[in-house]
């Protein structure tokens, strides 16, 4: 493969592309040009993780291991979460400790999390004491509080420091502070005792105290917070970290925005699989036994509930036999309640999601909802309605207009109820405790298909009869 030597961003871009249609091409040419592949970690980590993710697991384990140590743990922060995962347990223990020194603690211990217990442990028995007794601290935490958020590499000083005196300080620490966005004071036993901005420190005297300057009463969560709730106080108070204490205030770390942007869109796709009834961690790359695992329980939960459905039509084979062209209707009245329930569904659940619904207003929810499905429904009541009538008109059928009204009537019902029901089984989750997304799609594609179907046959038995 030839490549026209660019700077390592442009280089990225283009095998990036070439990784994409010929991943083999891609290893051979980094592996012959060590010093390319070197240049384009350093200076580009995510696009050099990008294209990795595009290669096979033992090239990607090779690519990394001829980096140096700085530069691979900066790639391999950078790869999703399970491919990083895999990889540390495909490396020696010993070299996959030395990449997790290199890290963050949090991302270390986001990494860990995902690696299968024993080998975690093995990883972790190897580090050094400081960063094993750190990454254990954080993994005790629940991955989506603040404690289990949180960076613990922060700014923190002693409130008996000039201005002068913590710039000279954080200056000696810039290498290991990952956010500069604001400066924590801190008394002797740890305890948080005020908040100062990095550009007010900069900007101050250099002869005035961090206690003058510093904010005496700053915004904190517990370690045991939510997301819900730090997202809510950056975005109320808008900040960019929160910091984190535990119950005697003592500092424990601070949550930044990119932090809770990551958990967010993370719980979004979690969500969203969840609703489709796919495994809340599986993605294209898991192996096939771990997805058929994650799906199987669902689709066979589905046959049981399509076999209520099923059922419901069955007492219908009457008029069936009399109107043939109702069985070829029925699929629109419960296609268009489909189509409405995901819409009304994937509100919710973003709504849920970003905690914007409060348990009180779920009534109000379901019935804007409803509402919306009955506008709707108006106009799809009329255009559905004609539809029926000209398909048995066409046919020289009995009845057309008594078809087109059954076919309004059903598709207007279905609206209705779909508004209701995609609103309002997520909310209903909630209330009895599970996660709203959990399966509410094949909840809501049940009552949108007996309504579709077996409404639509009743109200047709009752206006044809």
């Amino acid at each position: 493969m030839k490549l026209r030597l660019r700077s390592p961003r442009q280089l990225a871009r283009q095998l990036l592309a070439q990784a994409r249609s010929k991943p083999a091409e891609v290893e051979e040419y980094l592996d012959a040009h060590g010093e390319e592949w070197e240049a384009l970690a350093e200076a580009a980590p995510g696009a050099a993780a990008a294209i990795l993710e595009e290669l096979d697991a033992g090239a990607l384990a090779e690519l990394i291991s001829d980096l140096e140590a700085p530069e691979a743990a900066e790639v391999l922060a950078e790869l999703q979460a399970e491919i990083a995962a895999d990889l540390l347990e495909k490396l020696p223990v010993a070299e996959a400790a030395a990449l997790l020194e290199e890290m963050p603690p949090e991302d270390a211990a986001d990494l860990l999390s995902e690696v299968e217990g024993e080998a975690a442990a093995s990883i972790i028995d190897l580090l050094t004491d400081e960063a094993a007794t750190e990454v254990r601290r954080l993994l005790a935490y629940a991955p989506d509080s603040a404690g289990g958020l949180m960076t613990t590499d922060v700014a923190r000083l002693p409130v008996g420091m000039t201005a002068g005196e913590a710039i000279e300080r954080i200056r000696q620490l810039r290498e290991e502070l990952e956010d500069l966005s604001y400066v924590y004071v801190t008394g002797d036993d740890g305890a948080l005792l005020g908040v100062i901005s990095f550009r007010d420190l900069v900007f101050n005297r250099p002869g005035i105290g961090l206690e003058e300057a510093m904010v005496t009463d700053p915004i904190v969560v517990s370690t045991s917070a939510d997301r819900e709730e730090v997202n809510e106080i950056i975005s109320q108070y808008h900040i960019r970290a929160v910091p984190v204490v535990d119950s005697q205030g003592i500092l424990m770390g601070v949550v930044t925005t990119d932090s809770v942007i990551e958990s967010v869109q993370e719980e979004a796709s979690e969500d969203f699989a969840a609703a489709m009834g796919a495994g809340l961690t599986e993605n294209v790359r898991s192996p096939v036994w771990s997805s058929v695992r994650a799906r199987l329980p669902w689709i066979t939960f589905d046959v049981f509930l399509s076999g209520i459905v099923v059922w419901a039509v069955s007492q219908f084979n009457e008029v069936l036999d009399s109107f043939v062209v109702l069985a070829a209707l029925m699929p629109l009245v419960a296609r268009i309640g489909g189509d409405a329930g995901a819409q009304s569904l994937a509100v919710v659940i973003r709504g849920l999601a970003a905690d914007e619904i409060p348990a009180a207003s779920g009534s109000r929810v379901v019935a804007r909802e409803a509402t919306i499905g009955a506008i709707n429904g108006v106009a799809i009541a009329l255009l559905s309605g004609t539809l029926g009538y000209v398909m048995q008109t066409l046919r020289n059928g009995p009845s057309p207009a008594r078809i087109g009204l059954s076919m309004a009537i059903a598709a207007m019902a279905n609206l209705v109820i779909a508004g209701a029901a995609g609103s309002g089984i997520p909310l209903g989750l909630r209330r009895l405790g599970f996660d709203p997304a959990l399966g509410s799609n094949l909840f809501l594609t049940t009552v949108t298909d007996l309504l579709g179907f077996a409404g639509f046959l009743a109200v047709a038995t009752v206006l044809l009869s």
